[in-house]
């Protein structure tokens, strides 16, 4: 069983070395889907609690939400690209969504309502 939950948060970046208007300072409202993957339920019937599931979640978006992106320990080397940015959440998520019960699956993020990607771990 896949339970999800959707947050958000808004961030500046610029894409180093890229070859267009994404190489200026710009800012997104990027929207985040984190979803774990059950093999069974609880004796409440759930396989995570979304109030503990948004509670682990927002603790590592909120290392993000407003800020510039390129400065986060995590961008210094890399692009703070779509991409990266689903990594950096989904190895940040991995440890504390692991249990015998439920593991993390995948990792959304959608930069517009026109584009996004999905990660699904290594």
């Amino acid at each position: 069983m896949d339970i999800y939950i959707t947050t958000h948060f808004s961030g500046g970046h610029h894409l180093r070395a890229y070859p267009g208007n994404c190489e200026n300072p710009h800012g997104h409202n990027w929207k985040v889907k984190v979803t774990v993957r059950a093999a069974q339920l609880d004796h409440l019937g759930m396989g995570i609690d979304f109030k503990q599931l948004k509670k682990i979640v927002n603790a590592v978006v909120d290392e993000l939400d407003h800020r510039d992106l390129n400065q986060h320990q995590a961008f210094q080397a890399i692009n703070p690209s779509s991409e990266h940015i689903a990594m950096f959440l989904f190895n940040s998520l991995k440890e504390p969504l692991q249990t015998d019960r439920y593991c993390l699956h995948a990792v959304e993020i959608q930069e517009t309502e026109s584009s996004g990607v999905i990660y699904y771990g290594n």
